[in-house]
């Protein structure tokens, strides 16, 4: 519980700072730059090494690329319908389409379903969420960026996105055996910078009373990650055979909220920042109501 109320928190003094303090016109893009270049690497590369992955459990993986594939398709069908820029689309698929499915991810399913739903939890949220953010997040973010999309411009952003190499090379150390403790725990002091950082950075950004033409797009975009996704992995699931506490799992990794790098991605590339900050402040808010009652409904 302690770590839903640093969420809030962090959300909270960004927030007041930005009303009350005064803070540097470049604070909020220097703490994303730590975020994306240094916190979020180096988290990857501490848990990554841990990850024993059990083939049977390859749909709590899959589940995850669905739901951002699911909102890439759902948000281009609606944006080329509804007349939206290219940057609302890009910002939609990304905070959309990628849960916080460690930071309030963790947190919830161990309150929600103990130690044992959380070991299913970190396979869908590393495995799952991480991958995607760093391939499909990317490439999103480049091509929807307004970024050269030539087929080698958009490989070398996705190949030289700093979470990317961490990932190839956490499971390299992982085939080792792992860091040493020494290198395990300064991983882990640097990781934990980010979730305060980020959700500082978010409130500093965040603005509550929305603009009368972002209503839409954040009642559609939170209605996909929160309601329509979750229902969506449910069926197919069920479909498939899939049930018990792997099921349960799936479906609440998949009604997380938006992704905190996610947003600061989008930010970095210039999709709509503030659309991008509201949906995820709002969307983590929603989402302490929204997860407990799916999981009520799938107990």
């Amino acid at each position: 519980m302690s770590a839903l109320v640093l969420l809030a928190l962090c959300l909270l003094l960004g927030l007041l700072a930005a009303r009350y303090a005064s803070p540097p016109a470049g604070l909020a893009p220097a703490l994303n730059w730590w975020v994306i270049q240094i916190a979020l690497p180096a988290l990857v590369l501490e848990l990554i090494p841990r990850l024993q992955f059990d083939p049977h459990l390859w749909f709590l993986v899959v589940s995850q690329w669905l739901v951002f594939i699911g909102a890439l398709a759902l948000f281009h069908t609606l944006g080329k319908w509804l007349g939206w820029s290219r940057a609302r689309i890009g910002a939609l698929t990304l905070v959309c389409g990628l849960g916080n499915t460690s930071f309030v991810g963790y947190p919830m399913l161990e309150a929600l379903q103990g130690r044992e739903g959380l070991a299913l939890g970190v396979v869908a949220d590393q495995l799952g969420c991480f991958i995607m953010l760093s391939l499909g997040g990317v490439l999103v973010a480049v091509i929807y960026g307004g970024a050269s999309a030539s087929p080698r411009a958009v490989a070398r952003k996705v190949l030289l996105f700093p979470a990317f190499l961490a990932l190839l090379a956490g499971v390299v150390v992982g085939q080792l055996g792992g860091w040493p403790p020494m290198a395990d725990e300064i991983l882990h002091r640097i990781g934990a910078t980010l979730t305060p950082l980020a959700l500082f950075s978010v409130g500093l950004r965040l603005k509550l009373s929305l603009h009368r033409h972002q209503w839409l797009p954040v009642t559609l975009g939170l209605g996909w990650k929160l309601a329509l996704a979750p229902l969506v992995m449910l069926g197919i699931g069920g479909a498939l055979g899939m049930h018990g506490l792997l099921l349960t799992i799936t479906v609440l990794q998949a009604a997380m909220a938006p992704m905190i790098s996610a947003a600061i991605l989008a930010d970095q590339h210039d999709l709509e920042p503030d659309l991008a900050n509201a949906i995820l402040g709002i969307g983590i808010l929603l989402s302490l109501l929204t997860v407990p009652l799916w999981n009520l409904l799938l107990s």
